[in-house]
């Protein structure tokens, strides 16, 4: 993989995370940073999240580790022991940040706070991220994804009146989080450059959600009204999934969002499959469903609705079984040339050999010689083309920049290494 100059070259950044600010590093990392991934003797609980690589659980085969972990180097280290922290101390000296996730405390415990830390490096930027802050009522409790989408407000909004509240998927709450810590961390190593001071950067996952709720502060800016879950909506010709042949298509046909029902007939009609909609008794409901200002005073009016279901029932039914003759690709091609607005529910498979992230070079191929093989990675997240993103390596073994940071760059003899590894230190 050919390098090339990077926006965070200089930096060195110690990551002491767990899965709620794992990304955060990720991200300095491919950035650029020298990110130093340490891990207790023995690996990261982190390594035990599938999926695994040929579905066989082997902490040197998690797909999670190796995408949260790419372009880091690797070493182990047992912060439990007194010499463990004053190697941790030594690291520091040689650092610029140091990503953490521990409880609010626990490091001061260990003799490891920012103060201690700062007096031998003033210019340290320590980014902390727990589910609460370091501050407040909360900040000793315990917190998971789900709890931080449920305490930041998220799951109010998500989902249906009827239903509970839904835990969005895939660890939204860390991700929100560690996004905001790079974005912190970024800024404090600014600021450091104009006073040569560092300071510690304060991350909630509560926060982070609350910052990320969909539109819910544009819904009160704009219209002054709280967001709420709605009630399930009713079956509506047009709006919502449909089945295919290889999956299924997102159809949202409203007034003002692409061509409507008129276009959309004809479409079904050269294809043999209108049924009886070319029918004139049908007018006048077309224009009913094009208009999305009395579609929603109907679904308001329970008896005028009921009235309507059996031919919205009627138009869906040949709709549906019109789109499920088709493939995902033959009914979007035919949707764009009509300017329908159909679009295709993309599945992991589809993402990946979709002709417009391959013209964007999103994936990223990234070698893994202990596996004998060659894996696929998302690409960057953003554009960056004097100092781009990039994968500079695989996610580290266990252990395995050890002799190259302990011994090449800090100074231990090959001795003092086997002693603190007898001891369990490293």
């Amino acid at each position: 993989m050919e390098e090339q100059e990077t926006l965070l070259g200089d930096i060195r950044v110690l990551d002491l995370t767990d899965e709620k600010g794992v990304y955060c590093t990720k991200l300095l990392a491919d950035l650029g940073a020298d990110v130093i991934k340490i891990e207790r003797p023995g690996g990261d609980p982190m390594r035990n999240i599938g999926p695994f690589f040929h579905d066989e659980p082997d902490p040197e085969k998690s797909l999670y580790w190796f995408h949260f972990n790419t372009s880091k180097r690797g070493i182990t280290l047992n912060l439990e022991t007194p010499d463990g922290r004053e190697v941790l101390k030594k690291l520091a000296k040689t650092a610029d940040v140091l990503v953490e996730t521990f409880p609010p405390g626990h490091l001061e415990q260990m003799g490891l706070g920012y103060q201690a830390l700062r007096e031998q490096n003033p210019r340290l930027v320590l980014t902390s991220i727990t589910p609460f802050g370091q501050t407040g009522p909360y900040r000793d409790f315990e917190g998971s994804d789900l709890i931080a989408q449920a305490m930041g407000g998220l799951m109010y909004i998500a989902g249906y009146l009827e239903d509970p509240p839904y835990r969005l998927y895939g660890s939204q709450a860390y991700h929100s989080a560690s996004v905001l810590a790079t974005v912190g961390t970024m800024i404090a190593l600014y600021v450091r450059e104009l006073t040569g001071e560092g300071q510690q950067v304060d991350v909630s996952l509560q926060e982070a959600v609350s910052m990320a709720m969909e539109t819910a502060m544009q819904a009160y800016d704009i219209k002054g009204e709280i967001r709420r879950r709605a009630s399930r909506p009713p079956v509506i010709p047009g709006i919502g999934l449909y089945e295919c042949q290889d999956g299924h298509v997102s159809s949202f046909i409203v007034a003002g969002a692409g061509a409507g029902w008129d276009v959309i007939v004809d479409w079904m009609d050269s294809e043999g499959m209108a049924g009886d909609l070319k029918d004139p008794k049908w007018d006048e409901l077309w224009g009913l469903v094009s208009n999305f200002r009395l579609l929603m005073a109907l679904a308001s009016d329970p008896q005028k609705l009921m009235a309507r279901l059996e031919q919205f029932g009627h138009i869906n039914e040949i709709f549906t079984a019109f789109l499920k003759s088709r493939t995902k690709g033959e009914i979007y091609d035919s949707a764009a040339e009509r300017r329908i607005m159909i679009t295709p529910v993309q599945t992991p498979r589809d993402l990946v050999e979709s002709p417009q992230l391959a013209a964007l070079g999103y994936f990223v191929d990234v070698e893994h010689p202990a596996l004998g093989a060659t894996l696929k990675y998302p690409g960057a997240p953003y554009e960056l083309p004097e100092t781009p993103w990039q994968i500079h390596r695989r996610a580290p073994l266990i252990g395995e920049h050890n002799f190259e940071i302990y011994e090449k760059e800090l100074g231990f003899t090959r001795e003092e290494l086997a002693i603190l590894k007898q001891e369990g230190i490293i």
